[in-house]
């Protein structure tokens, strides 16, 4: 069945994409732009997400695993903010 009629996107796929760690209507959205134009399917999206319904999302909320599966880069705030002119 579709949950997003704008992008044709179906239930099976929001799951395929929860399976892979997109545990949020947002990371949902980036992952295949399900939510993002008339907003309608986005209660759908986030019944079927549900509470434990995205098996790495323990290590997503981490910040361990980017949501796609790559790793992501730990890197101390000090080096990722680029220093203020005065």
């Amino acid at each position: 069945m579709y949950v997003c009629s704008c992008f044709g996107i179906t239930e099976q796929q929001v799951r395929e994409h929860a399976d892979k760690g997109a545990c949020t209507p947002r990371k949902i959205a980036s992952a295949c732009k399900a939510g993002t134009d008339c907003g309608s399917c986005v209660r759908r999206i986030q019944a079927l997400l549900g509470r434990g319904a995205c098996p790495r999302r323990e290590l997503a909320d981490q910040g361990d695993v980017d949501v796609l599966g790559a790793e992501a880069a730990l890197v101390p705030v000090s080096e990722a903010v680029a220093p203020v002119a005065a």
